[in-house]
């Protein structure tokens, strides 16, 4: 019964035509490529349904978005500033995009951390056409010549290995998820495991380090959904549906939040594995429920808040512009 209501839903967003959403006063941002040293983790799986997709598909009929009284813009990061970087999550489809971007950047030094280094090797370095759920998602081969590959688990892996493997950082990136298998009734717990227990286990490990000063985590607009009345909306039931994400990564964004080490939290909304088409948007935390955007500009917005003192201890929520003008909502321009 339940894993029926969850693929109804899930049509009824696909099906359903998609409408304007209000949203706020687009900002272009050109965020520069920062030179660093790298260490990835893979959490990515094949053959599985992607939330972040369907939710993607889900708020294309989504009415409007919450007004937002100010925006918040992440300027050009300083490659000088950032020596060596841990990122958590490279072979997923947001996670080889900030891959590919240090890989490219010639004089960068990158170490993969990996679940399983033949099989991320192989994924990383061949193009490929994935189906997930509903989509077909073309993935592009990243040249893992300057990659130098090692065990990373933040499942099954405790917190010493997780920091030994991080010794020497300065800076984390989370950029894990859940990703939900065929079987409905493992969800929730696989996605405790990952969303909440395996991205603490990640804030714990870069703390022991010692090292480690910043962390940017990618997370998910609606993440605190249900504390500012959006629990009944859209994004909210077709995110959450899946394993609780919603409600496990706020869990884990409250725990970086009081961890003590500078922080930037990334929440985009629903998002796009094809290249950007509108301008940046960037708004305060619980301000959007809908929109979509492309990885690229994720990737390019966790890279910047890195450096970018403005993004320190910050919530940022990011969609894409959808090509219209601004609108007019309760008497405001958005």
């Amino acid at each position: 019964m339940f894993a029926k209501s969850v693929f109804c839903l899930l049509l009824t967003a696909l099906a359903t035509p998609a409408t304007t959403a209000f949203a706020p006063l687009a900002l272009q941002t050109s965020v520069q490529r920062s030179s660093s040293t790298a260490v990835f983790v893979s959490s990515n799986d094949d053959n599985v349904f992607d939330r972040r997709d369907a939710f993607a598909q889900a708020t294309k009929f989504v009415a409007g978005i919450a007004l937002t009284t100010g925006v918040i813009a992440v300027p050009n990061a300083n490659a000088a500033e950032t020596s060596k970087v841990v990122v958590a999550g490279a072979t997923g489809q947001t996670g080889r995009r900030v891959l590919e971007r240090l890989a490219k950047a010639g004089n960068t030094e990158v170490i993969g951390g990996v679940r399983n280094i033949d099989k991320a090797t192989k994924s990383l370095g061949e193009a490929s056409t994935v189906v997930r759920g509903a989509m077909v998602q073309q993935v592009a081969s990243v040249d893992t010549s300057a990659v130098n590959l090692k065990r990373l688990d933040v499942v099954k892996d405790s917190v010493d290995d997780l920091a030994a493997n991080m010794a020497g950082a300065q800076s984390l990136v989370i950029a894990t998820g859940f990703i939900p298998g065929k079987n409905p009734a493992s969800w929730s717990a696989a996605c405790h495991e990952v969303d909440n227990v395996g991205t603490i286990k990640l804030i714990d490990a870069a703390k022991k380090t010692g090292t480690v000063k910043k962390i940017v985590m990618v997370s998910s607009i609606l993440t605190n959904g249900r504390n500012w009345g959006q629990e009944k909306s859209p994004g909210f039931v077709i995110t959450n549906v899946f394993g609780g994400a919603l409600d496990e990564k706020l869990v884990a964004e409250n725990y970086l939040r009081q961890s003590g080490i500078d922080y930037t939290i990334v929440r985009p909304g629903g998002l796009k594995s094809k290249p950007p088409t509108g301008a940046l948007q960037i708004s305060a935390e619980d301000t959007l429920n809908s929109g979509e955007i492309s990885r690229d500009l994720v990737a390019d917005v966790v890279i910047a808040s890195l450096t970018d003192k403005k993004a320190n201890n910050k919530i940022l929520e990011i969609i894409e512009d959808d090509g219209t003008p601004p609108k007019v909502f309760n008497g405001l321009n958005m």
